[in-house]
This record gives C-alpha cells, sequence and structure tokens, in this order.
C-alpha cells in the first residue's frame, strides 16, 4: 500500500521572521556591514578620536594575536583574520548556528595624517585595541599672541 505525502509548499521557505531579521542584519542597522553571503564573519569595530590619536576597537572573540594581521600602507590600516570552525564540533546535532566563521578583512581609513610607525595593539579580553597617533602637523595646538 503506498503512502499519500501531502506537498507543503512553503515548508522550506525561510519564516517570514528570519527574513526580517536578516534584512535589518545585512542592510538596515548602520554600523554593521554586509556580509557577501549572509554567513561570512565580518568583525565589529568602534573608531574614536582624542586630540593626540585614533582609538580602534575590534571584537575579536576566542581568537589569539598570531591570528591576526594588521598592515598599514598609503594611509590605510587593514585588520584581516579568520575565524575557524572547530571540526570537533561537527558530529553534534545543531538545533542553532549564530556565531560567524571565515575569513574577515576590514580596513579603515583615517580623516587626518597619522603615525602608521607608532601603532600600538593589545589583544585583551576577545578586544583588539589600537592607538593610532596623529602626526605633528594636524595636532591642536595652542597659539601664542605676542603684545608689542
Amino acid at each position: 500500500m503506498a503512502t499519500i505525502t501531502r506537498w507543503e509548499p512553503f515548508q522550506d521557505a525561510i519564516s517570514l521572521r528570519d527574513a526580517v531579521s536578516l534584512l535589518f542584519e545585512e542592510s538596515l542597522v548602520p554600523g554593521i556591514p554586509v556580509a557577501q553571503s549572509g554567513r561570512d564573519f565580518v568583525p565589529a569595530l568602534n573608531l574614536s578620536e582624542t586630540p593626540e590619536s585614533y582609538l580602534v576597537e575590534v571584537t575579536v572573540p576566542g581568537m589569539k594575536a598570531e591570528d591576526v594581521k594588521l598592515t598599514f600602507e598609503n594611509g590605510m590600516l587593514t585588520i584581516a583574520g579568520e575565524v575557524k570552525h572547530d571540526d570537533e564540533k561537527k558530529e553534534r546535532n545543531y538545533h542553532r548556528m549564530e556565531r560567524r566563521y571565515g575569513r574577515f578583512s576590514r580596513t579603515i581609513t583615517f580623516p587626518t595624517i597619522v603615525k602608521g610607525d607608532a601603532i600600538e595593539a593589545k589583544l585583551e579580553h576577545g578586544i583588539l585595541h589600537l592607538i593610532v597617533p596623529k602626526a605633528e602637523e594636524v595636532k591642536p595646538r595652542q597659539i601664542v599672541i605676542r603684545v608689542d
């Protein structure tokens, strides 16, 4: 005797909730870069400024210092690396997998001239902290008024 299985055309379709979340995650939320496939890892970063330097904070959870490559060329700072998926966990049956894996690269162009040879980097608690000093000619300075 044959079993009749009813075909449900929307069974494999993405849920409306997941579609809206993906839409906000990839295009509408300021500061979240659009990933090529929606599955690539792109670390979030903050860029702030003091009178002496720029401060860059990059979220790289679980990464070691040797897994991150920093380069400074032509006034641009590039932060690159790879978050690898642990192969031992492939034997599990995942119900949800939200952590992102893969190669990443972020390039920052600064609004003023900086000292690329004096950049300081420190990795602490999954946050990469960079201090990028400004060049002397762009730092604010007090001008003394002479009285004759």
